[in-house]
This record gives C-alpha cells, structure tokens and sequence, in this order.
C-alpha cells in the first residue's frame, strides 16, 4: 500500500540496536566486533532525500520527500568494525556457531585502514549456507542521505532475505557542509573536500565479506541512486574483473568515455525518470563538469560490452512509481554482448528524481542484477 503526501510516500524506519561481541568462535574476523541490529516497528522520519545540484554548485534536491514504509519486518544485520575497545560491556546473548566457508583470509593493512573508522553492516539471510557460494548486493546511497536512508527507501533487505544474497548498505564520508557522498565521478559529489579513496573502500569491504561469508565471486554487485549511482559506475569502470553488475537510479557514467576502460564486460542497468530536475535524462553538468544524458550512459556501457547496437525496445512495460498511474516505464534491452552480459535501460515516462518506488521496482533491479552473475 502506497501513502503519499505531495509527490512521495512518507518514510519510517524504527532501528533499535543492541550489541553482541563475539567469542572465540569460527565466524569472526581476527579484532572484529560484531554487532546484532533488529529493526523492530517503524518510528515516523522525515527525510531529506536529495542528490547532486544540476546547477553551477552542488545543492539540496528541491523536492523534500517525506516516506513512510509500513509492515517492517525484523531482520538481522550485522556490523563489521576493526580494532574494538576492551571495555565493551559482555552481554548474554549466544554468539553463532556457523563455521567458515573458507579459510581465514589475511587482509591487507590498507583495508584495515580504510575500514577502521568507517563501520558498515552485513545483512545475512536466514538461509545462508557456508558451504554455498552466496552473492553479495551492496547499496550506495545518494549525496546528503545515507545508508540507512537508502535501504529504507529502496527496500532491498526483504529482498535479501527471500532472494538470498548478502547485503551492506554502507556509508559515504561527510564534506565540509557536513553532507555525507561518495566520490565517483568528476561530476558527482566530490565537491568542497578532499577526495577519500571510495573506491578502495567499498573493495576492502568486499574483500572483508568474502572473507567472513561464502561469497560467490561471480556475482558481486553493486545498485546506488544519484550519487550512488555514479559511484556505481565508477566502480564498474575501474573494478570490473570483480563487479557482475551494476544497477543505477538517476545516476551516469564518466562523460568522457577515455576516462573508464573497463578490463572486462559489466551487466549494467540504468533506471532513470524523464523528468528529473537534478541529475537531467537528457544530461547536463555539475559544477562545471559534464556528466551524460541516460541513453547516452548506456550507449557507452554497449560499445564497452560489445552488445548489438539495436535495442529491443518494450512500451509501458514496467510499473516503476507509484506516483505515475499505471505501467510508466518502457523498457530497452541491449543484448548479444560478450560473456553474457546485457545492458538496459528502464526508462519512466515522467519521473522524477526521487521516484515513489513500488515494489516491482526493487524486485526488478535485484532480479536483474542476480540474473547476470560473471560466467
């Protein structure tokens, strides 16, 4: 059920936490504290959904959303930090007994490093099996939200939890405004602060969950909005021997196709509304640095996969915002590229960009995703 006030649905997100230090058992990184996170009944928020100016300075998304998602079911994240302080207090819960899908993995001091202040939670599903290789989704956020923000907007962890893959919905560092983004590309959102290294983030984070679980290697992914999304691309750009796929909402690749060289093919889904004011379908720039139109981003995401240049194109195929009465989207499919991959683009006739997302959305993006691990 959708409830909308102006343009979007109001969004709750109750989060109550409690902590659990692990023992000496088989499921736990060397200094790794682990802490239990059930999100319990939802507590009215009112957020400020927001992305990257489209104007000459980096700027708050003109459209407030408040969202509010109902029938939260509880789930169980857990969160990864490095190098904890002594003096956590016990508590009495049982710590799980799941032994290691593999053998301990020696990481990096870089990773350590890039990991130790910037704490993040790995959602595990239910049905998780050691001794299966399992996918792994993360969520990048847009600019000025955050992690949790996102996953209460986009909805992934029920996902995880049906479809069974792992799940982190990590956080961006904050500029100097005290907004939390990622650095992705040079139109987005890097703006007034020193560049951190987020692509060397998000693959430490990869490299410590696939050294904790049973990741499958193959199917490694990464969907963002806005800012996120163009961090997706950059790390499809630059990662590509490790990401399957990516999938965008509002997002857009390098404008200059010289600046990402991928070494291998990408499945690549990008979603965008037609009528975005903030990062425009027909693309435009950000303080002075292009960034290109949707139907451009996916030409470029063909030429790198080798796919046919001839789309299959589907009309009002797909219900994508619950603002929009109906099937809102058409569809266009790039296929015959190499190694299986495929690239689309889902196009909503009206959106805006900050869509009220329906279910079939996030089901749809995780679906594709999961559909074109690397061979």
């Amino acid at each position: 059920m959708s409830l909308r006030h102006g343009p979007f649905r109001n969004l709750c997100s109750g989060l109550a936490g409690r902590r659990a230090e692990f023992g000496d058992h088989n499921r736990r990184l060397d200094r790794a504290r682990i802490r239990r996170r059930a999100i319990a009944p939802c507590a009215l928020l009112v957020l400020t959904l927001a992305a990257c100016s489209s104007g000459s300075d980096a700027g708050v998304d003109p459209e407030i959303e408040s969202v509010a998602t109902s029938d939260v079911e509880v789930s169980t994240t857990e969160t990864l930090a490095i190098d904890p302080p002594a003096t956590d207090p016990p508590v009495s819960d049982p710590a799980p007994t799941i032994p290691p899908a593999t053998d301990p993995v020696e990481l990096s001091p870089t990773n350590e490093e890039l990991t130790a202040n910037r704490p993040y939670d790995v959602f595990v599903p239910t049905g998780y099996n050691a001794a299966a290789p399992t996918p792994l989704v993360l969520l990048l956020h847009g600019y000025t939200v955050s992690g949790d923000i996102q996953e209460a907007y986009f909805k992934f962890e029920p996902l995880a939890e049906s479809r069974g893959f792992l799940y982190v919905h990590p956080d961006g560092t904050v500029d100097a405004q005290g907004e939390q983004f990622w650095n992705a590309t040079d139109a987005c959102c890097a703006f007034r602060s020193d560049a951190p290294d987020d692509a060397g983030y998000l693959m430490a984070i990869i490299e410590q969950v696939s050294a904790e679980y049973n990741v499958d290697p193959k199917a490694i992914f990464l969907a963002g909005h806005s800012n996120g999304g163009f961090m997706s691309y950059r790390m499809a750009c630059q990662h590509a021997d490790t990401i399957a796929g990516i999938a965008s909402l509002a997002g857009a690749t390098f404008a200059d196709t010289a600046d990402c060289a991928p070494s291998e093919p990408v499945s690549v889904l990008q979603v965008h509304g037609t009528n975005d004011q903030t990062i425009f379908y027909d693309g435009g720039s950000n303080v002075g640095n292009d960034y290109p139109s949707a139907p451009q981003t996916v030409e470029a995401w063909v030429a790198y996969n080798g796919c046919d240049t001839t789309p299959a194109v589907t009309a009002d195929a797909l219900d994508l915002d619950a603002g929009i009465e109906g099937a809102d989207s058409h569809v266009e499919a790039f296929v015959g590229c190499e190694q299986g991959s495929e690239v689309e683009l889902w196009s909503i006739d009206g959106g805006s960009h900050i869509p009220g997302v329906t279910e079939d959305f996030s089901a749809g993006v995780i679906d594709f995703l999961l559909a074109h691990p690397k061979p």
